[in-house]
């Protein structure tokens, strides 16, 4: 894996993915988390093919700015760059467009695991609670 791998995701700004629908605001605009969400998704599937086998990514932080809303009806565009590897964390540059423009950008740390394990770990708090 090298620093510089870029990912795209898209999306279309419907009811289901509106502020009002997803309960983090009360208009008919599209969502802080369903951006964010895309851009997950979009860091998430730009290094997938670098992994070994059984690894993954999980997101670990998300520092952005939602700078501009969008309408119901318009294609929202998320790009991802990996700016930085530390071990088995990674870093990436995160952009939102819209159809007008950008609309949200900022900084996302995804680390590599093992899905095994991390889902044996996360699956062991069902014991526990």
């Amino acid at each position: 894996m090298e620093i510089g791998i870029r990912g795209q995701a898209e999306t279309m700004a419907a009811k289901e993915n509106s502020a009002k629908e997803m309960g983090s605001g009360s208009l008919a605009v599209f969502a802080t988390p369903a951006m964010v969400a895309l851009m997950e998704k979009a860091a998430c599937e730009s290094v997938q093919p670098h992994l070994k086998d059984g690894e993954t990514t999980v997101g670990t932080l998300m520092q952005i700015e939602h700078i501009n809303a969008t309408p119901m009806g318009m294609t929202v565009k998320a790009e991802s760059l990996l700016e930085e590897i530390d071990g088995r964390k990674l870093i990436f540059s995160v952009q939102a467009f819209d159809e007008s423009g950008l609309i949200g950008k900022g900084r996302h740390e995804r680390f590599i695991i093992s899905a095994e394990r991390f889902m044996e770990k996360t699956n062991g708090k069902l014991n526990k609670a």
